[in-house]
Parts: C-alpha cells; structure tokens; sequence
C-alpha cells in the first residue's frame, strides 16, 4: 500500500486543521464562552487522522469524550462543532449535548460518548447492521487506555469476534486515565497483547506517525470488508494538555511531558513532507491560514447563532 503525495497532503492539513480548532477551543473555554467541559486531543492528532483516511461517508466510528478529532477526520463541520460547543441551537445536538456527544449520522459518526468505555457496544452494533444489510461498510471504535479495561469493551471484543463483525478498535493509549498512569492500572505493557484473547489480530504502532498508524489502519479495515473479523491496533501516544482543561498535570513528570512533546506528530510529518518535496513551506503556511480563516468564521456562526428556547427543553431528550 503506497500513500499518494495528495493523501498526505490530506492527512497533514486534517491534523493542522485539529490542532488549531483544538488551540482556538482552549482560548475560548479560558475566556469563559464555552460551558462545561473540554477534552483536547492536542498531540494526538496523527491518530484520528491516520485511521479515518482509510474510511468513506458510509464506514462508522465511534467516538470518545476526547472526541473533536475524530469528529474532524470524519468529516465533520467545524461551524456545527462550534456551535455545539457554544451550547448555541445551530449546534449539531441543538445546543444540548456539548463536547461529549457530538454525532452527524449521515457521516458515519455514531457520537462522541462521554461513557468511559461507552463506544465499543455502539460500535459493534453498528458492525453488526452493515454484516447483516450484506455491505462492505465497517466500524471503527476509537477508546483511550482507561476504556481497555472495561467490561463494555471487552464483550464488545468477544462478540465481534465470534461472529467476525467488521469493526475495529483503535486503542489510542496516551498513558493516562485521568491523573492514573497505565502503569499503575494494568498489567501488561501493551494492550493489544488482549487481542489473543479474542482470536483477532493485534498490533502496536507509534500513535504520532500518522503514516505508520495508516498503515496498521488499512490492513485492519482491509481484513474488515473482506469478511476476516475484527482487529485491536494500540496507538502509543501522549496528550499534550491536561485530561480536561484546567486539570493542573501535577502526576505528570515535566520530563516526560517534554520528552513526548519533542516528538509532537504535526512537525514530525511537516519535516517529513518537506524533506520529500510533497509540501513547500509557503503551502504549509497557505494550509494554516486558511484554516484560520475556517475557524474565524466558525466562531462567528456560533456568537451569533440564539440559544435553544427554553420551550425545547425536553424536546429530543430519551432519558429524564
């Protein structure tokens, strides 16, 4: 399998195009303009980015509270998400769900899922319906660490693998369930060793190469359409920013938060693209702006957007 100069160039831009919603997010969270709580994906952007490029409109994923990442590389629209965010009516849950359940069905975004562990049933669901309608359309279920070690997960694993569902489920390990190191909360070094368990294939992969983790992502979401089963990939990689914003990181070790900055996806594969003479630095600079330029009016369309009325309150609400 060999990436087309303008894959990468996709990829890359889609992982800009993250780390500055991302960046702008923060900015308008700490100035007080958006409620609740935000979870960035800061520094795991080459994940999201490398596994989506492999599905089309109709494949599936579920997603995590660390969710806007996957929602972009799916396709989603930043001025909804926005919105959202902004609690505003224009919002693709109307206002209502905020940063944890953000879904666009018609993409194949079967939600975000503020449940830790919450997306692998909905994934196998999902699976489940394309096997059964007879497509070649498949699931992908993006959890973190803490997940891995939840029963929804695993059942999810041991169903999808008895009936051989087409699903697949990308652990993005970034080394920390809150403030509990992974150390501290199993006992194996890597978690797509427990893919054994389930017959199904498991790899690791550095989770800040993007082209490594499009590779393991194709040759899983390959074995899926064609009927093979599920597979486990373990992404190693690291969260730049606290598990929430205004979490104060004091459990992390300034050095290995240095250590794993310096191995920060966005540059690395920039380098990289320039080294190959893919990307010039003017287009790297065109890429930028013009996401800026998206992200500007985003925010605008959510300032401007009303509030849901107060007459909505229970509409499109299952559970009071």
């Amino acid at each position: 399998m060999s990436l087309t100069q303008e894959k990468m160039v996709a990829m890359f831009t889609n992982m800009v195009k993250i780390r500055l919603f991302e960046e702008k997010v923060a900015e308008l969270f700490a100035a007080g303009k958006i409620p609740g709580f935000v979870h960035l994906y800061i520094g795991e952007e080459a994940v999201a980015s490398g596994v989506c490029a492999n599905l089309n409109d109709k494949d599936y994923i579920t997603s995590t509270h660390r969710g806007h990442g996957h929602l972009i590389s799916k396709g989603g629209d930043v001025k909804l998400m926005m919105a959202e965010l902004f609690g505003k009516k224009t919002g693709y849950c109307k206002g209502k769900g905020g940063s944890m359940h953000i879904a666009d069905v018609d993409l194949g975004i079967m939600g975000a899922n503020g449940i830790v562990g919450g997306g692998p049933p909905l994934a196998a669901g999902a699976a489940l319906a394309a096997q059964y309608r007879g497509t070649d359309n498949v699931a992908v279920c993006f959890f973190g660490d803490g997940a891995s070690n939840q029963g929804t997960t695993h059942e999810a694993m041991n169903l999808a693998s008895c009936w051989k569902l087409p699903v697949v489920f990308v652990n993005e390990n970034n080394l920390y369930g809150i403030s509990c190191c992974t150390s501290k909360s199993m006992c194996v070094s890597d978690i797509a060793d427990r893919a054994a368990a389930y017959d199904m294939p498991g790899v690791v992969v550095d989770g800040n190469d993007v082209v490594a983790v499009h590779e393991a992502a194709f040759e899983a979401i390959k074995r899926a359409r064609a009927g093979e089963g599920p597979s486990l990939i373990e992404c190693k990689t690291y969260r730049h920013r606290g598990h929430f914003e205004g979490d104060p990181c004091v459990y992390r070790p300034e050095e290995e938060v240095d250590e794993w900055k310096a191995k920060d996806p966005i540059p690395r594969f920039e380098k990289k693209l320039l080294e190959m003479k893919v990307l010039t630095p003017d287009a790297a600079k065109s890429i930028r702006e013009s996401i800026t330029r998206q992200l500007a009016a985003a925010v605008q369309f959510a300032e401007e957007s009303p509030l849901p009325d107060l007459k909505e309150l229970l509409d499109d609400v299952y559970t009071v």
